[in-house]
């Protein structure tokens, strides 16, 4: 690679980002020889929390994403809007309310639900990407059948729990999505999804991403929120696990915390499906993506399909070693500040 804006390849010159971006503290892309195995690979990056309301970060997000672009790899982007959804029903007086960490989601929060991740974060976010030149797509679930969802419960103390409009996805239909990236866009999709049943659902972002990785045959799944990663034994120790397999994750997932919960199933079904590496990692840090994607030692935490724990360097030195550590120390992870299920 002659730079870090080399385009990659089956990417049309598209533009590159305004000059002026702040790149103090990006990895340099190439101080990366692996990287070259990562050129033409899909990378599903869920956008989330703290960095979709604030100014600066939401800036370095798309900055990063569109040298995730011109660095050869090919970004999607699945975004959530709790924060935004939670401030319109607070304006029309409906209800807030969450069960299991996902919201309860009556027909007429649906609507709001609707409107504003598919009517205002996305094109938000579309326009933060397109500021550096003609990116980025927007989608949701609904268009072309991309996600199909069924009802989906919750569950409370060992009992199912109503929360109505919220869906489980059960099909995705990734053509759409191939054909924009074949084209060398972004796409940047709402998670709502048409049910058999002919209902609109809303669908928690992290699951949706993770299905839609998986349904690409994406080799990385990025998740961003508001923690650092997930915590070995919260409140008695701050420590981060850095790396943990499937069967390690999946050991810990009951006794995850609501806001966290989400997050890590959809990282063990992404990782068990196929999906190289999936990360949790803090998306209050600027540049944080690019750290996760390009750096050997990516920031947060790292879960690995159970065959690669044995595996040395997949896609750079000591990427996929063993995750180390006692998964039974981990019963406790910190709840996380993030609201959860758009």
């Amino acid at each position: 690679m002659s730079g870090p804006w080399t385009t990659g390849a089956g990417h049309p010159p598209l533009g590159r980002p305004g000059a002026g971006a702040d790149r103090a503290a990006e990895p340099a892309a190439t101080d990366l020889p692996w990287l070259e195995e990562l050129q033409g690979r899909t990378v599903v990056v869920k956008f989330g929390g703290n960095a979709m309301v604030d100014p600066a970060l939401y800036r370095t997000f798309a900055q990063d994403v569109v040298e995730l672009w011109h660095a050869g790899l090919r970004p999607v982007v699945v975004h959530g809007g709790g924060p935004q959804i939670s401030a319109m029903l607070d304006r029309l007086g409906l209800e807030v309310r969450f069960e299991a960490g996902l919201r309860v989601t009556t027909p007429e929060t649906m609507d709001v639900v609707r409107m504003v991740l598919t009517g205002s974060v996305q094109r938000e976010l579309v326009g933060a990407l397109n500021a550096h030149g003609p990116f980025a797509v927007g989608l949701s679930g609904e268009d072309a059948h991309t996600m199909t969802a069924v009802r989906r419960p919750a569950w409370v103390d060992g009992r199912p729990v109503d929360i109505g409009l919220v869906g489980e996805v059960v099909d995705v239909e990734p053509r759409t999505v191939r054909t924009l990236l074949e084209e060398g866009r972004i796409p940047v999709i709402s998670p709502v999804a048409r049910g058999t049943d002919g209902a609109v659902y809303n669908v928690n972002a992290d699951l949706a991403a993770s299905a839609l990785a998986v349904a690409l045959e994406a080799e990385r799944l990025v998740v961003l929120t508001d923690v650092e990663g997930l915590y070995a034994d919260w409140p008695h120790s701050t420590e981060i696990i850095e790396r943990l397999t499937a069967a390690q994750l999946d050991a810990m997932l009951p006794g995850l915390a609501s806001g966290m919960l989400p997050k890590m199933e959809g990282c063990l079904r992404a990782v068990r499906a196929g999906v190289r590496r999936a990360q949790v990692i803090d998306g209050r840090v600027p540049h944080a993506l690019l750290r996760g994607v390009f750096a050997e030692n990516g920031p947060g935490t790292t879960v690995v399909p159970d065959a690669a724990a044995v595996a040395v360097g997949a896609h750079g030195p000591g990427a996929d070693r063993d995750a180390g550590g006692d998964p039974d120390r981990s019963t406790s992870p910190r709840a996380e500040a993030e609201e959860v299920g758009a």
